[in-house]
């Protein structure tokens, strides 16, 4: 039988496959995360008909003599290069910029998807469409990531759902005091300045302090007074303590105040007695910072606030989960009522040493083999190396349609010729048949 019509059905065969890839890249244009296919080919073997010579004191050299019997497939490889962006607006989508992929698992084992159409289903879980948990690092009390084996993302469960109140510890004086305030004259009450601190069970109370001249120029006294200067929501009186001498401030000329050695910058509320109540709650000391009061001429502004000047150990009540963020370094920002905001958690990704080497497992879902190199089961963040997660936006498809489409007409090409090869060699094969009569 002719060697060809074998090397034409060879042809045949990988140009069909070809043409299936083809087909499979085209049907997945528009497939969020999808990864497209290429098909590569080589030749399977030649046969020798006379082997090479080399050259002696007579005559040359002579090549190999060989016949080739066809082509095979040498890949079908998996192209990893990034797809365009879609913006969609929905914070649960995410698309990594660079390299990764997201792990998901669903009692299956992991899987890893460049396709970041998530949801949070009944349970309060992060989910990707086919219902597969979402994975990342969790975050203990003070919102710090806990970088170890990737576990499921429950964005919505029930200790997230509330913030934990805290009790105020800090609190900072503000504003400027008009030295000609008639408020600081003689017989006169004095500059009342409220603000408010929370105990440890989030409880509200109300601080009442009273900005009142010594007399001497430039010298003000602060006095809180130690039964009746705390209230609480109900309007009951909080005894406390606070220093009835040294509690004076003192500016300079330039209406700065003074911070030299042995100036009051600073003084404390201590002994906060909340045990009329039946909450029991604790109290700590309240360090109140002056420094960032002024003595200039204009409207007396001077105000109290809980915090100190960073706004940090201000306390505050507890609060309900009203949303929460995704950023671009994975991190579930929760944002609650009350104000403060915690970290629930961080999205952690997948890098493989050979991502082209990774097996595709349906439903835009990659699974590991033994030339993709192991996932460690801890993963890693999605900013190092340089990335990055984009919220709002999905990775499309990286099809390239203007390529597909050559190839597709190269393919059709190819299939006929070797189509045209076996038609030749059947008809030899006849003009053979045809010698005996």
């Amino acid at each position: 039988m002719l060697r060809c019509m074998y090397s034409g059905v060879s042809g045949l065969r990988i140009h069909q496959t070809r043409m299936d890839v083809i087909g499979n890249n085209i049907a997945n244009v528009n497939t969020t995360g999808f990864k497209s296919g290429r098909v590569t080919f080589n030749e399977i073997f030649s046969q020798t008909l006379q082997g090479a010579s080399g050259a002696n004191g007579t005559v040359g050299g002579r090549n190999p003599m060989q016949v080739g019997l066809g082509a095979n497939i040498s890949s079908i490889d998996t192209l990893m290069t990034e797809g365009a962006a879609q913006r969609t607006d929905n914070p649960l989508d995410m698309k990594i910029e660079g390299d990764g992929f997201f792990i998901v698992n669903g009692g299956g084992g992991y899987r890893f998807t460049r396709a970041g159409a998530f949801r949070i289903d009944n349970a309060g879980n992060l989910v990707n469409p086919e219902g597969l948990n979402v994975m990342g690092w969790q975050s203990d009390d003070h919102g710090n990531i806990i970088k170890e084996k990737v576990s499921k993302l429950q964005i919505l469960k029930p200790e997230n759902k509330y913030s934990q109140p805290t009790q105020t510890s800090a609190a900072t004086f503000s504003g400027n005091i008009n030295k000609n305030d008639a408020n600081l004259g003689t017989g006169k009450e004095g500059i009342v300045v409220n603000f408010n601190i929370y105990d440890s069970q989030g409880y509200r109370y109300t601080v009442e302090a009273k900005i009142k001249s010594t007399g001497t120029k430039g010298e003000y006294s602060i006095n809180i007074d130690g039964t009746h200067g705390i209230k609480d929501e109900k309007g009951n009186s909080v005894a406390c303590t606070f220093p009835t001498t040294s509690n004076t401030i003192q500016f300079t000329p330039e209406g700065k105040l003074d911070t030299s050695s042995g100036a009051t910058t600073m003084l404390s509320i201590t002994g906060i007695d909340t045990g009329h109540t039946v909450t029991n709650a604790d109290f700590g000391d309240v360090k109140i910072d002056f420094t960032g009061l002024t003595q200039f001429d204009g409207k007396t502004t001077a105000k109290g606030e809980a915090g100190n000047i960073y706004g940090l150990d201000a306390g505050n009540p507890p609060g309900t989960l009203s949303g929460f963020d995704i950023g671009s370094d994975g991190k579930i920002l929760g944002k609650y009522t009350s104000g403060p905001s915690k970290i629930l958690g961080q999205i952690a990704v997948a890098r493989f040493q050979n991502p082209a080497g990774l097996q595709k497992a349906g439903n835009n879902l990659f699974e590991v083999t033994t030339n993709s190199g192991e996932f460690d089961g801890i993963g890693v963040d999605p900013t190092a190396n340089g990335g990055r997660l984009n919220g709002g936006v999905l990775e499309m498809s990286n099809v390239d349609l203007s390529r597909e489409f050559t190839d597709m007409i190269t393919t059709q090409r190819g299939f006929q010729a070797n189509s045209r090869i076996v038609t030749v060699a059947d008809e030899l094969l006849q003009e053979l048949v045809n010698l005996k009569r």
